[in-house]
C-alpha cells in the first residue's frame, strides 16, 4: 500500500488530521492500534477553546456541537469558599469556550470519517516506522495475523505519550522536559444536574475541587486526592462530602448528589518533547506534550498542532513550499510552551501543594486577591483560557 502522509493513531489529533487533509486532497490513511469503540469511549477533556470549535464548524463536523454544545462565556473562582466570577467573554472580545465532551469530538470525527471514505485501519499490534531519515519511509505492523506495510512521504505521529512514535527519534536527538506533580485528580460522571452554569475552580485548605459538566443533566467534578489513594476507598458519599465542603457552604449546599456510574484517580504531569519534527516524522498532540488538565488545554493544543501541520502540508504539495513543514516544530512548541506555562500556573494557583509553607500559602492568597481585583490580571487569565488565536503562537 502507498499514501501520501501516514497517521499513527486514531486519537483527536490523528483524526482532525485525517480530516484536514481530505478537505485538501492530500491522501492519508490512519493506522490505531485499538478499536473504535476502545478510542472513542475514552473519558477525558470536555472544554473546547475557540480554536477546536471554529474548526470543527469549517470541517463540517459542528452540527451536534451547534445543538448540544453548553457555551460558556465566563468561569468561577472559589478561594476558601469565597467565588467570584470572571467574564472571559467581556475581557477577551467576545471570545467563549464550548462544553462538549471528547467522546462526542470522536464520535463526530468517527461517524463523518465514515460518512466520507477516511480510512482508518484499526487493531494494528506491532506498529513500526523505517525510512524516518531517507526519502522513502513505510510503517508495518500486524493485523488479523497479516503482515502489512505503508510506504508514504511523511509519518504523523498522534499515538499518544506510550506510542512508538516519539521513541522513534533518536535520543542524541530528542530531549524531554518534564514536572510531575505530588497529587491526582479523583473525578466521578453522575447523572445529575451541575451545581453552577459554569464551571468552578476551588481552593480549599483540604485541596483543589473542579466542578464541571458534560451537559445540563450530566455532572463532572473532581477532588484533588494523593497518588497512592486507591477508587475503592472513596465511596459516593465520601466523594459529595468532600466536594462540597471543598466548594464551600453557599455552593456546596446547592450541590445535587448521585451514583456514580464513573470513578478513576488521574495523576497530573507536565511533558514537552523536542523537537516535534525529525526528517520524515512528525509528532502531534499528546506524543509530543501533556499538559495537567486544570487549564484543558490537551485535545485543543492537538488540534492546534495539526492545524497548523494541515497548513503546512498543502503548502508542499499545492505550492511546492517546504517552509511550512521546515517551521512546523518551532511553531507548534512556541505555543505549547505557552499552554505548558499557563496549565502550570493555573495548577500552582488551585491545587495545595504538600510541601508548601507558610510563605507559598500567602503567595497564593496574593495571587488570588489580585486576579479579583484587578481587570487586568482577570485579562490575561481570560485570553489563555478561552486560548490564544492560532496565529499569536
Amino acid at each position: 500500500m502507498r499514501t501520501q502522509v501516514a497517521i499513527i493513531g486514531a486519537g483527536p489529533a490523528g483524526m482532525f488530521l485525517a480530516h484536514l487533509l481530505r478537505s485538501e486532497r492530500i491522501d492519508a490513511l490512519v493506522i490505531e492500534r485499538r478499536d473504535r469503540a476502545y478510542v472513542e469511549g475514552r473519558v477525558r477533556a470536555g472544554v473546547l477553546e475557540q480554536v477546536t470549535v471554529d474548526l470543527m464548524r469549517r470541517l463540517g463536523l459542528a452540527e451536534r456541537l451547534e445543538r448540544e454544545g453548553l457555551v460558556h462565556g465566563g468561569t468561577n473562582l472559589s478561594f476558601d469558599g469565597q467565588m467570584f466570577h470572571v467574564d472571559m467573554a467581556a475581557l477577551t472580545g467576545g471570545s467563549t469556550v464550548t462544553v462538549y465532551g471528547q467522546q462526542e469530538v470522536m464520535r463526530d470525527l468517527f461517524d463523518a470519517a465514515e460518512a466520507r471514505d477516511v480510512p482508518v485501519m484499526w487493531n494494528a499490534e506491532d506498529v513500526a516506522l523505517s525510512g524516518l531519515d531517507g526519502a522513502s519511509p513505510s510503517v508495518t505492523w500486524r493485523a488479523g495475523g497479516v503482515d502489512q506495510r505503508l510506504d508514504c512521504d511523511f509519518v504523523v505521529g498522534c499515538d499518544g505519550y506510550h506510542g512508538v512514535s516519539r521513541a522513534a527519534i533518536p535520543d542524541s536527538v530528542r530531549r524531554t522536559f518534564e514536572r510531575v506533580y505530588p497529587f491526582g485528580w479523583l473525578g466521578i460522571l453522575a447523572d445529575v444536574p451541575p451545581v453552577e452554569h459554569e464551571l468552578i475552580y476551588a481552593n480549599h485548605e483540604r485541596g483543589f475541587a473542579l466542578a464541571s459538566m458534560r451537559s445540563p443533566t450530566r455532572s463532572r467534578y473532581y477532588v484533588q486526592c494523593g497518588l497512592d489513594e486507591d477508587v475503592a476507598d472513596w465511596s459516593d458519599e465520601r466523594f459529595w462530602d468532600e466536594l462540597c465542603l471543598r466548594l464551600g457552604p453557599e455552593v456546596g449546599t446547592r450541590v445535587t448528589r448521585g451514583a456514580s456510574f464513573e470513578k478513576t484517580i488521574a495523576p497530573l504531569r507536565s511533558f514537552v518533547s523536542e523537537p516535534m519534527r525529525w526528517n520524515r516524522l512528525f509528532l502531534a498532540g499528546d506524543a509530543a506534550h501533556i499538559v495537567p488538565p486544570t487549564g484543558a488545554k490537551g485535545m485543543n493544543l492537538a488540534v492546534s498542532d495539526v492545524t497548523m501541520l494541515g497548513e503546512a502540508f498543502a503548502e508542499h504539495y499545492r505550492e511546492r513550499d517546504d517552509a511550512g513543514i521546515d517551521g512546523y516544530s518551532a511553531r507548534a512548541l512556541a505555543r505549547v510552551w505557552k499552554a505548558e506555562r499557563f496549565s502550570w500556573w493555573f495548577t500552582s494557583l488551585t491545587h495545595r501543594f504538600p510541601e508548601m509553607t507558610g510563605f507559598d500559602r500567602r503567595i497564593q492568597v496574593a495571587e488570588m486577591d489580585y486576579i479579583r481585583g484587578s481587570e487586568a490580571a482577570q485579562r490575561v487569565l481570560a485570553e489563555n483560557y478561552v486560548g490564544l488565536p492560532l496565529n499569536a503562537s
